[in-house]
């Protein structure tokens, strides 16, 4: 069995066990679990459900393994001729979270 979901504006393919990194979600700590049920397609034993846009009565939950930042990126502004230059760096938050059930 395994579900399409999304969270933080990105979907992910997923099933029971899968370890997947996502967008950071408020309120939510490492050790605690965490409930999507923003589920796009269910496929289980060859039976496909999709939703429209999302499946009712559809769950998937996981515990929160890890939070972090990712590696440094830097964003640097430029025009030329003009004097202009500005650099930033940035480190993306994320959570790793291993998936437990499929509730169907």
């Amino acid at each position: 069995m395994y579900a399409v979901i999304e969270t933080g504006g990105k979907q992910y393919l997923l099933e029971s066990g899968d370890l997947f990194d996502h967008e950071l979600i408020d309120g939510i700590e490492e050790g605690e679990t965490v409930s999507f049920d923003k589920v796009l397609l269910l496929v289980d034993d060859g039976e496909v459900r999709v939703g429209t846009p999302y499946l009712d009565g559809v769950k998937v939950t996981g515990e929160v393994r890890e939070q972090g930042r990712g590696d440094k990126i830097i964003v640097y502004k430029y025009k030329s001729k003009k004097g202009y230059r500005r650099k930033q760096g940035h480190r993306q938050p994320y959570m790793k979270t291993r998936i437990t059930t499929i509730e169907a």
